[in-house]
């Protein structure tokens, strides 16, 4: 059950008077990249037979993939949760449809849990950055709330509206925009986690290095381009060899910087098990503080079940990490839902 914080319209004014601000002062947008004018940027139509990844023809790769088909309730989970996330944004309205920047997706909104200085918990989207909106996965703040953790959802723009390296820049100035402004709204004054499920796993894995950034928890993720590069899903994308090189977490391991979490169901297709368990292997061999949580019985789309429920398996490895000095049982749990 959550309960809905209500702040005083001066204060909300005072920080959409900031947003308004902050973006006539941001840069313009980059200018799109012509792909008739770049390097390597997709593959001439290969020979029907012709391997183009591990020994996969191109047809092999794109089903390799393909989750909403390996997955035939897929549609049933989106539309429940469509319906249960329009819920809850009718029972929480106070903080929804926040902008953080200037373009139309660039959008935050939060659930609070009641609990003051609480952690927060900043979740990425999915689709293949081409799909799927934050209005989608709202409910996910269920699971949650209970536990004492806020919950933000930033929206971005979408491919081939935009490229990965804006779509990443979005999801950089939203983390951003949240520790910066999001203590006047009663958010972002403890830990910030930051996850995301499928390519939000990949958005979530990109932003361990920035300083706002406690611990990062990637659902589902892919974490090396090329094979995403090599099929049907870079028809929009337009990714480059150097686009992979610069954007996969995979190429991407030095530095360690906080908890790492990478979690992904048993159930989903193998080449989504091997990005998950190749990236947390390359993550420890390079010193990181990294845990491979593999989930039980669970597909693409029914491992985010274990988040949205609060004894779901990844909800309690969200509090282990939010309060890392509190041991979770079922009282504690219904402690901090007498606190909302």
């Amino acid at each position: 059950m959550s309960c809905a914080v209500r702040w005083p319209l001066d204060c909300i004014a005072i920080i959409r008077r900031r947003q308004r601000e902050s973006v006539a002062r941001r840069p313009a947008i980059r200018p799109r990249r012509n792909p008739s004018q770049m390097s390597d940027l997709s593959f001439q139509a290969p020979e029907p037979r012709q391997a183009v990844w591990r020994g996969m023809t191109r047809d092999a790769l794109d089903i390799a993939y393909d989750n909403t088909s390996a997955v035939p309730e897929s549609g049933l989970f989106l539309a429940n949760w469509s319906r249960d996330s329009a819920a809850l944004r009718n029972r929480m309205p106070e903080l929804v449809d926040i902008e953080y920047g200037p373009r139309d997706r660039n959008r935050i909104d939060i659930f609070r849990c009641g609990r003051p200085n609480a952690p927060l918990f900043v979740f990425i989207h999915g689709g293949y950055w081409q799909r799927n909106s934050r209005e989608v996965f709202s409910c996910m703040a269920e699971g949650l709330l209970p536990h004492g953790i806020d919950v933000a959802l930033p929206g971005y723009t979408l491919a081939p509206e935009a490229d990965l390296h804006d779509i990443l820049a979005e999801i950089h100035a939203s983390i951003r925009w949240l520790r910066r402004d999001g203590p006047a709204l009663g958010v972002a004054n403890d830990r910030l986690i930051v996850s995301g499920w499928s390519a939000g796993g990949h958005l979530a894995a990109s932003a361990r290095r920035l300083p706002e950034v406690d611990a990062v928890i990637a659902i589902s993720g892919i974490f090396d381009l090329d094979p995403i590069r090599r099929g049907r899903l870079n028809d929009k994308l337009n990714l480059s060899s150097e686009d992979v090189a610069s954007l996969s977490p995979m190429r991407d391991l030095t530095d360690p910087k906080g908890t790492i979490s990478v979690v992904y169901g048993l159930q989903e297709l193998p080449e989504l098990q091997r990005q998950s368990e190749e990236y947390a292997a390359a993550l420890g061999r390079h010193g990181h503080d990294c845990r491979i949580f593999p989930v039980k019985d669970a597909d693409h789309f029914s491992i985010l079940e274990k988040l949205r429920h609060p004894d779901g398996e990844i909800s309690r490895l969200v509090s282990t990490i939010a309060h890392p000095d509190v041991k979770f049982t079922a009282a504690a749990c219904h402690s901090f839902q007498g606190q909302r």
